[in-house]
């Protein structure tokens, strides 16, 4: 198992580099020392930087070799990093010997989380008033490459990160550059960093190479590889976007790091652990689904609608699975609030993309964040009044499958096949009866299947609850304007069902 991990860390490593010049250590390091045994001992960590510092010589290297190619380097105005942070890689990495695992793990954990963090508020770097490229430092420019490049060059050896992500900062922040022309710059000082830098660990510790010299082979190998193959998508899109998915990578990656050091402490918290629980449970099912609803969206030509119903019938299913599956009420209720918490900011980043708009299709600005948050809000209310307040687990659970199931069959049945308008007073005269009758038949079904297996209730009380409920959201669906439904349709399911809940027992 720890094989695999290696390869992963050197993957995500080799990516890190080639999209925004992150030093392999970044990634890798976190990864070895919370995952892998081999790397738990006294000199764990600074066995995996070492690995990682070699790994980031070849990384470094090919892709100083890309960004050169698109004359993405500019070297008269990295010149005097390039000095200092040579000058200061061996005392850092001497120092890094002494300090030990403690504070170089925890260090480099915090690192990766707060630097991810950092590309998804502000993911283009690059000022407008930036340096031409070319032009020389003036005083002020020579002042901040030799503070930073001192500081960097010691966190190079000490932290092992080899200062891409620092380089990068300073380059585009303080010195005026352009993005890619920071990354192409910083990852051709890195190539030196950290060909100094690994030498140095090894000389001091020997031991790396005789103990782990097929570690390093292999990440060497992987890394180099990534990079590439990253570098060159980095110089053929937006610099945004490189941003966006390098702190998307970082925070999640170092977000997980840091909960799995820190598990210890951690876990002495019941709740904190249902919550991991109910959150990896939405992983698990999240991840296959997106696997496989991404190439539909871009390979096939699904109607824009169904794509639509099928990303609803998704929310809808892995919150059912992670309500049957937890013990308690508050986990998946404090999840439910927690996803909306992350993916509302996200998704507000993330309008800007082009890809974004081909991905969702929107009826008007915003629509999308705002339906999640509304969704995800609205389980977590579901949850707490009819699982914390009266007790009825499958209530939750029910009320909710019926509702999203339910509106995405009245959408993928009414739209193409609705010839027969409902023009009841009080509805807007867009729904058909064939939409309704779908919606009614897909929601008894679903509530039949959950009140079956999650409360064994008898046969004619199970019919009973399921029709009326499953009418009473239909015609909540028919009679609710569109931007309401969210609430009003899983309120009056849920209400039945509690009303009925009586001869269910």
């Amino acid at each position: 198992m720890e094989w695999f991990w290696y390869i992963i860390a050197a993957l995500l490593a080799g990516v890190g580099t080639g999209l925004a010049g992150l030093s392999a250590a970044t990634v890798m390091v976190p990864i070895m020392i919370v995952l892998c045994p081999s790397f738990a001992g006294e000199t764990g960590a600074y066995q995996a930087t070492a690995i990682a510092l070699a790994s980031d010589i070849l990384g470094s290297a090919v892709t100083t070799y890309t960004y050169g190619k698109h004359k993405n380097i500019d070297l008269k105005r990295g010149w005097l990093m390039l000095v200092c942070i040579l000058a200061m890689s061996t005392v850092g990495s001497y120092a890094a010997y002494i300090v030990g695992n403690v504070v170089l793990g925890g260090f480099t954990l915090f690192l990766t989380f707060f630097i991810g963090i950092r590309f998804l508020v502000k993911p283009d770097t690059s000022r407008s008033n930036g340096a031409a490229r070319g032009e020389r430092l003036d005083v002020k420019g020579i002042v901040i490459s030799l503070f930073f490049g001192v500081t960097i060059g010691f966190g190079a050896g000490f932290v092992g990160t080899g200062g891409g992500m620092m380089m990068l900062i300073v380059f585009t922040a303080f010195l005026g550059m352009e993005l890619k022309t920071a990354v192409g710059t910083s990852t051709f000082i890195m190539t030196f960093t950290a060909l100094i830098a690994s030498v140095s660990h090894i000389l001091i510790h020997p031991a790396i190479v005789l103990e782990k010299w097929s570690v390093m082979l292999v990440c060497i190998i992987v890394a180099t590889a990534a990079s590439l193959v990253s570098a060159r998508f980095a110089n053929r899109v937006k610099s945004r976007t490189v941003g966006l998915i390098t702190g998307g990578v970082l925070t999640v990656l170092g977000a997980a790091m840091l909960i799995l050091n820190y598990w210890g402490f951690l876990s002495k918290y019941p709740l904190f652990i249902d919550i991991m629980r109910c959150l990896g449970t939405f992983v698990k099912f999240i991840i296959p689904c997106v696997i496989v609803i991404i190439p539909i969206r871009f390979l096939t030509k699904v109607p824009s609608f169904v794509f639509r119903k099928i990303l609803h019938i998704i929310a809808f299913t892995c919150v059912t699975v992670m309500i049957l599956t937890a013990a308690d009420w508050k986990p998946p209720a404090l999840t439910s609030v927690l996803i909306a918490a992350v993916f509302y900011p996200v998704l507000r980043l993330l309008e800007k993309e082009p890809w974004y708009g081909k991905l969702f299709v929107q009826k008007e600005p915003g629509e999308i964040r705002k339906s999640l948050l509304m969704l995800f809000l609205m389980f977590a209310a579901l949850i707490t009044v009819t699982w914390g307040i009266f007790g009825k687990t499958y209530i939750a659970a029910a009320a909710i499958l019926m509702w999203g199931t339910g509106d995405a069959a009245a959408a993928l049945v009414g739209i193409p096949l609705g010839k027969h308008k409902v023009h009841l007073k009080g509805t807007d005269g867009k729904k058909s009866w064939e939409g309704s009758g779908a919606m009614l038949a897909v929601s008894i079904v679903c509530g039949v299947c959950v009140l079956h297996f999650s409360h064994k209730m008898p046969v004619p009380a199970l019919l009973l609850t399921s029709l009326t409920a499953a009418f009473c959201g239909t015609a909540a669906e028919l009679f609710t304007p569109s931007k309401y439904d969210t609430v009003t349709v899983p309120a009056v399911i849920a209400v039945v069902l509690l009303a009925l809940a009586p001869i269910a027992a």
